[in-house]
């Protein structure tokens, strides 16, 4: 299976992540923050990074930014739960595959996940001007 890199400094939003890409199959690694997942992406090779926008120290968009360029074959996968900062993450949308708007369930993570490594897989990202963001229904 895919080896996915999870970056997210929200305790229990990373490790919901994890856990539901490890039942997925995935071997997965996780970072608390930007600079944390540069360290783990100097060690190690991943097929796809799964990273929050808002984080400290390095953001998402900046670790994104800096992947795109460094490994141009990784998948990239952001989240957030803030409006403006899917929008600054939408300028992005050649480089990352999709936006995912917290809060997500299970399936929608899993999900998107799949459809990034296999668009990433058959060689493209997001399609251009297209709303990529998985929006979750509030109950």
């Amino acid at each position: 299976m895919s080896r996915i890199l999870i970056a997210e400094d929200d305790t229990a939003v990373r490790e919901f992540v994890r856990r539901a890409l490890v039942h997925g199959g995935h071997h997965v690694q996780t970072a608390h923050d930007g600079l944390d997942a540069l360290d783990a992406l100097g060690e190690y090779e991943f097929d796809l990074l799964i990273t929050d926008i808002v984080m400290p120290g390095l953001d998402g968009i900046a670790l994104a930014l800096k992947v795109a360029k460094e490994r141009p074959q990784m998948a990239i996968l952001m989240m957030t739960g803030f409006a403006a900062e899917r929008q600054r993450a939408h300028n992005l949308d050649v480089l990352i595959h999709k936006v995912v708007a917290k809060p997500f369930s299970l399936r929608e993570i899993c999900e998107a996940a799949e459809a990034a490594l296999h668009a990433k897989a058959r060689g493209r990202g997001a399609e251009p001007g297209t709303d990529d963001a998985v929006h979750t229904p509030v109950a």
